[in-house]
């Protein structure tokens, strides 16, 4: 995943995506200091969300998906003592019409990369890893393996190619986006190309990262990655409608998704495609209340010790977007922390507001690019430029990413 926001290519592959949001923080954030707590100018950092504001906002989201040609969106924004603002548009099914409700499940795609990297921190809590460790120390055959830490793979400063974005790779998914991918097979994918760069030298979106970490943490605790996320961070989170599937299970209701397919040009339906290929990077699904818990859980730390996630919030500039930067596994993007997420046929958009305790999510059942831009990025601008002109995310019009 490059970012574009940042996108898990094809699921983060070529072609399709997982997307990672782009991260940009605004002069001294709460992420840039590790910590995510609100600040005395919370007043003025989100607007009233009146009947005015709300008919703002269902103008400007009208207008984007009309011109994004997005079947359908959903949009939920709360602050505290603010308001709330939560709304449907468009269809779920382009086929039959059928539009879309706020209870529907939906592939979150890089957003799981949250997740994945939430169960490694708790690790790091309980003694069991350290982030400095080099990743050679829990997993052989990588290339400057003893020399990575998982520091630097959460942190997308890894170096290693990503697996999304070798050719092989892309036809093989696009040829059958129905067949199951094993980790091992997604990094020989990886591995047989030269790293990009000495560790730590720069950013770069890389699924390659995850796949590795989402290992460390099988390798540690005996149990499959899908069961340490669920048990270990969607039970205490009281995520109950988020799930690390196995296979292509995905619980109705939920909206049909369409992505572009590469290999013909032509827009499908790619509601049941194997996300596995995505695994610790991508493949998780969540709905519109989970979402919005998560996005103030992951932010603050609530799963961690305080000073784990200080470790987490401590952004790097990303360097090909201005004023945007990455964490461990999340960023902040104009003071907005989290993370986007694109998968064949899905884009989702969860982040939080500390400055004014606010939350955004956006779900979208497509995952086309328009003019390069993700679609829920050019959302995202849309609402935020609304009800935080502070806080405009992303802030300006990103270059197009392959992530």
């Amino acid at each position: 995943m490059k970012p574009t926001l940042i996108r898990l290519r094809r699921a983060c592959v070529a072609g399709t995506a997982v997307t990672l949001l782009i991260i940009a923080p605004v002069g001294a954030t709460a992420a840039a200091h590790g910590a995510a707590t609100p600040s005395p100018s919370a007043d003025d950092a989100f607007v009233a969300l009146t009947p005015a504001v709300k008919a703002q906002l269902d103008a400007a989201i009208a207008k984007t998906l009309r011109e994004t040609k997005v079947p359908g969106a959903i949009v939920g924004l709360w602050a505290p003592g603010k308001g709330s603002y939560v709304k449907t548009f468009g269809v779920a099914d382009k086929a039959t019409g059928a539009p879309m409700k706020t209870d529907m499940n939906i592939r979150i795609g890089s957003e799981t990369k949250t997740f994945t990297v939430t169960a490694l921190l708790q690790l790091v809590d309980q003694g069991k890893i350290g982030l400095d460790d080099p990743i050679g120390k829990y997993i052989a055959g990588v290339p400057n393996g003893d020399t990575i830490t998982l520091r630097e793979l959460a942190g997308m400063r890894s170096g290693l190619f990503n697996y999304s974005e070798d050719p092989g790779f892309d036809k093989a998914f696009l040829t059958n986006p129905n067949r199951p991918f094993t980790p091992k097979e997604l990094l020989a994918y990886s591995f047989k190309h030269p790293v990009n760069f000495a560790p730590n030298a720069t950013f770069e979106y890389s699924n390659t990262n995850l796949i590795l970490l989402g290992q460390v943490v099988e390798k540690i605790t005996g149990r499959l990655l899908r069961e340490v996320i669920n048990q270990d961070v969607l039970v205490p989170a009281n995520l109950g409608g988020t799930l690390f599937p196995t296979g292509n299970q995905y619980p109705d209701p939920h909206p049909q998704g369409y992505t572009n397919q590469s290999l013909s040009g032509k827009i499908v339906n790619s509601t049941d495609w194997d996300p596995s290929w995505a695994w610790a990077a991508g493949a998780m699904i969540s709905n519109l209340h989970d979402l919005r818990s998560w996005a103030k859980t992951v932010a603050t730390g609530t799963l961690l010790k305080p000073a784990t996630q200080a470790e987490r919030l401590k952004t790097q500039p990303i360097g090909i977007i201005p004023g945007a930067s990455y964490g461990l596994g999340i960023f902040d993007v104009q003071g907005w922390i989290g993370h986007n997420g694109s998968i064949p046929g899905y884009e989702t958009l969860t982040v939080y507001l500390p400055e004014a305790d606010a939350t955004m999510v956006i779900e979208l059942n497509t995952d086309v690019t328009v003019g390069g831009q993700e679609p829920s990025t050019l959302f995202g601008e849309a609402v935020t430029s609304i009800v935080a002109p502070d806080h405009v995310y992303p802030g300006h019009k990103p270059t197009d990413p392959k992530g």
